[in-house]
C-alpha cells in the first residue's frame, strides 16, 4: 500500500479545478461532461475512505454500523462488532518516528482489508483504533475472524519496517440489542477494548449487550 495515499485525492481536486477552468475559459461543457462525472465519483469515493490506511473513515463505518442495525432488527440475525488497537503505538512513534507508525497502521489495514468477507465493513474511528461489522455473525464466530487476523498480522516482516518490530493489537467485542444505535455499539466495543488493554498486549475481551427491560404492558407478556 503506498505510503502517501492522500495523492490520489489532490490528484482528484487538481483535475476538477483544471476542468472548472477549462469550463470557464471556453464556455464548453459537453466534451467536458464525462470526465468530471468520473472525477466526482472518485471523489465520492475518496470521500467515504480514510486517507492514510485506505479503511472507511468514522462516518462512513458508522454509516454502515446504522445500516445492519436496521436490516437486523427487521430480520432478527444477531451480528458482531469489533474495535481494535495496535499495542503500544506510541512507543513506536517515540522509538522509530511517524514514518513507521503510519506504515503498521497502513500495512495492519491492508491486512484486514485482504483478510475479511466482502459483506464486512472495516474502517478507521480514532487515530489508534479500526472497526469492524460482521454481519450475521455470533461472538463465537467472530472470535475466529479475530484470531485469523493476528494470525495474519503475526506472519508480516515487520522487521523490514524498524529491527525487532512486533506487532500485536487488542480487540474489544460485542454484539447488537434491540435498541442499540451506532453510537452505543461503539461505547461498549471501546469498553471492552479497554477491559482488553488492561489485561496485557494481544488479549481480547467481549461485553455481552444489555438485555431488554421486562415491560409488563407489553402483548408478549400479557397473553389473555
Amino acid at each position: 500500500m503506498p505510503a502517501d495515499l492522500d495523492q490520489p485525492l489532490v490528484s482528484a481536486r487538481h483535475q476538477l479545478s483544471e476542468l472548472i477552468k477549462q469550463i470557464k475559459e471556453t464556455g464548453q461543457q459537453d466534451n467536458l461532461l464525462p470526465t468530471l462525472e468520473t472525477v466526482l465519483t472518485k471523489l465520492e469515493g475518496l470521500a467515504q475512505h480514510d486517507h492514510l490506511t485506505g479503511a472507511l473513515n468514522r462516518r462512513t463505518l458508522l454509516s454502515m454500523l446504522e445500516a445492519e442495525l436496521a436490516r437486523s432488527y427487521r430480520t432478527g440475525h444477531t451480528f458482531s462488532f469489533a474495535v481494535i488497537s495496535v499495542d503500544g503505538l506510541e512507543n513506536i512513534l517515540e522509538k522509530h518516528g511517524q514514518a513507521v507508525a503510519k506504515q503498521v497502521l497502513q500495512m495492519l489495514s491492508k491486512e484486514a482489508l485482504d483478510m475479511l468477507r466482502t459483506l464486512d465493513s472495516f474502517g478507521r474511528v480514532a487515530a489508534n483504533e479500526f472497526a469492524i461489522v460482521m454481519p450475521t455473525t455470533w461472538l463465537d464466530q467472530s472470535m475466529k475472524a479475530i484470531a485469523r487476523l493476528k494470525k495474519r498480522t503475526s506472519a508480516v516482516d515487520w522487521n523490514k519496517l524498524a529491527p525487532d518490530l512486533v506487532i500485536t493489537f487488542s480487540t474489544g467485542l460485542t454484539t447488537n440489542a434491540i435498541k442499540d444505535t451506532a453510537e452505543t455499539m461503539l461505547q461498549r466495543a471501546t469498553i471492552a477494548l479497554q477491559n482488553a488493554k488492561a489485561k496485557g498486549p494481544d488479549s481480547i475481551t467481549d461485553i455481552d449487550p444489555p438485555l431488554p427491560e421486562y415491560d409488563p404492558n407489553a402483548p408478549e407478556n400479557n397473553p389473555l
